[in-house]
């Protein structure tokens, strides 16, 4: 097997930004819903 290329840090850091972009938008969804399930609850 071919040994994967070695990646650049410029490369990194960009899959990584991106990686916690998406992973925010997640988080900000999942936040939503349980928020939501709180306050069908409270009333």
């Amino acid at each position: 097997m071919r040994k994967p290329r070695k990646r650049s840090f410029a490369e990194l850091v960009l899959e990584n930004k991106s990686q916690l972009l998406k992973d925010r938008v997640a988080m900000e969804k999942i936040e939503q819903r349980l928020e939501e399930k709180r306050l069908g609850k409270a009333e």
